[in-house]
């Protein structure tokens, strides 16, 4: 899987760019919270990406933080009826902090606002995701009154729920652990949540 790019960022419109990687250009759709943090052109640049494949096509995904990706892949993994395009619209159409807002507070019609988004949409956003993201996020004191911020801790248990995933633990099975490990120690790392999930499944 190609996670991450680093490159030269050769060409750029809102949508789509091309990083020069050694001499190969890779073609990366983008949303426009990444449109809008690119450098100039021919200057280095990096991206963190998904690659999805498709019986007749593969296509990569950048985002300029590790906090769009997340949510890009909770959206597009957890949310019946959105895809890749759509994950991007909303990425294009609503920051991280209002999204999260947004779904905490159950406020729907704000989301609908969104390109793409209508309001069924948006009923299952909140509901397949307000639970998911108080697990993956670290909420600040403020979240009951509207805040919430996503700090590095949500790289951490999505790369821990990934790895428990690919060693065949069921996907449920994966974020309840991982849950319970980070409700206990919220500053945990990746690699000390996956050990510490191993050992509670396997106990």
């Amino acid at each position: 899987m190609i996670s991450r790019l680093h490159g030269i960022l050769v060409e750029r419109d809102f949508t789509e760019v091309v990083i020069d990687v050694n001499g190969v250009g890779y073609s990366v759709s983008i949303p426009l919270s990444t449109y809008d943090k690119l450098p100039p052109l021919n200057a280095e640049v990096t991206l963190f990406t998904v690659l999805a494949v498709r019986e007749d096509n593969m296509q990569l995904f950048g985002f300029f933080t590790r906090e769009e990706r997340t949510l890009y892949n909770l959206l597009v993994d957890a949310v019946s009826g959105i895809g890749p395009k759509l994950a991007l619209s909303v990425l294009s159409g609503i920051s991280i902090d209002s999204f999260l807002r947004a779904v905490s507070s159950g406020d729907v019609k704000s989301l609908s606002k969104i390109n793409g988004i209508g309001k069924r949409t948006a009923e299952r956003i909140v509901l397949e995701l307000k639970d998911k993201l108080s697990g993956l996020s670290v909420l600040s004191a403020e979240t009951a009154g509207g805040t919430a911020t996503v700090l590095h801790e949500t790289q951490a248990v999505a790369d821990a729920k990934a790895a428990l995933e690919s060693l065949g633990y069921k996907r449920d099975v994966a974020e309840k652990a991982v849950k319970e490990l980070v409700a206990k120690e919220p500053d945990a790392s990746a690699e000390q949540l996956i050990r510490k999930a191993l050992a509670l499944l396997n106990s």
